[in-house]
């Protein structure tokens, strides 16, 4: 088989590894890329390949367990809040129905805590499902020890995740009545539908204007939203609700149609638990038509003031 050929039957899989290993798309990208570099150069050579499935598996989380531990020093100074890089998905196809709540902007914030090694132990076991024994020898240890890294790092996840799910439909809903009544302004209809210890966060980048730490409490959440969709308003943007991450969520765009922020929703327990804005233009490259936000909330103070 040709490397072209793997590539079109492996990239999938390859990419949501690295993805989820990473939280960023670019990153993603360059280890994919790498990867498949690295069969082509193998396949050049004549080496057999066994199983090509379980070497691009292995080549990808190596590489993207390397480029974490390098990522963790730049994230530690990272201006504001760090944040995923978003990723609209397609809520049709089965293989993103099957991952979804892996997917999540909170989920991949939570393994976040876990190192490099634990957390590729976990997504191979948990999400991926591959057998222990074939995580050890794609991390490079032994069974014992792989068994140990996922045992801990699944025990931190429980802990730290919502313990009652929305089902798609709760979600869905929910989310169309929470775009609603923002675009509407309706402050109270729009606090009934967080929870009561929702926290909003805000990804800048230092770049253009965000949220400088999380903000908690469904009133100032609700306010906070209810001001952003104002300064939106009135520069002309406009918000289309999608899927993000597997969770519902939405694009934000200016009057221009360039895309300017992607907002993802965490539902759980009744009610909107987690908003995650991501603003960073530098994170939304990989969409097409990326806009200024900074000049977006300058058009709209311009906007107030001729108002």
């Amino acid at each position: 088989m040709s490397t072209s050929d793997l590539y079109g039957e492996l990239r999938p899989r390859a990419f949501a590894i690295a993805y989820h290993m990473l939280g960023s798309v670019g990153e993603a990208e360059d280890v994919v890329q790498e990867a498949f570099l690295r069969v082509h150069q193998t396949l050049r050579k004549d080496e057999p390949i066994a199983s090509p499935r379980a070497y691009i598996a292995t080549l990808v989380t190596r590489l993207a367990i390397d480029q974490l531990r390098s990522a963790r020093v730049r994230r530690e100074r990272y201006v504001g809040e760090w944040l995923p890089e978003p990723l609209v998905t397609d809520p049709t196809p089965a293989e993103h129905a099957e991952t979804a709540d892996s997917l999540s902007l909170a989920f991949l914030v939570l393994l976040e805590s876990l190192s490099p090694r634990q957390r590729a132990a976990f997504l191979l076991r948990e999400v991926f499902e591959y057998p222990y024994a074939e995580v050890a020898e794609i991390i490079g240890t032994d069974v014992d020890s792989t068994r140990h890294l996922v045992a801990r790092a699944r025990g931190h996840v429980r802990e730290h995740r919502p313990r009652y799910y929305a089902s798609r439909r709760q979600r869905e809903e929910l989310a169309q009545r929470f775009f609603a009544a923002a675009e509407q302004g309706d402050l109270r209809a729009l606090e009934a539908l967080l929870t009561q210890d929702v926290v909003a966060h805000g990804d800048g980048g230092g770049k253009v204007p965000a949220l400088g730490r999380p903000v908690k409490g469904r009133e100032r959440v609700a306010k906070i939203v209810l001001t952003g969709l104002s300064v939106l308003a009135r520069a002309g943007g406009r918000i289309q609700v999608t899927e993000v991450n597997g969770q519902p969520g939405a694009t934000v765009f200016d009057a221009q149609h360039q895309l300017v922020a992607v907002m993802g929703l965490d539902i759980a327990q009744g009610g909107i638990q987690t908003i995650h804005s991501i603003v960073n233009p530098d994170k939304l490259r990989h969409f097409d038509q990326v806009g200024d936000l900074a000049a977006l909330v300058r058009a709209a103070r311009r906007s107030g003031h001729d108002g």
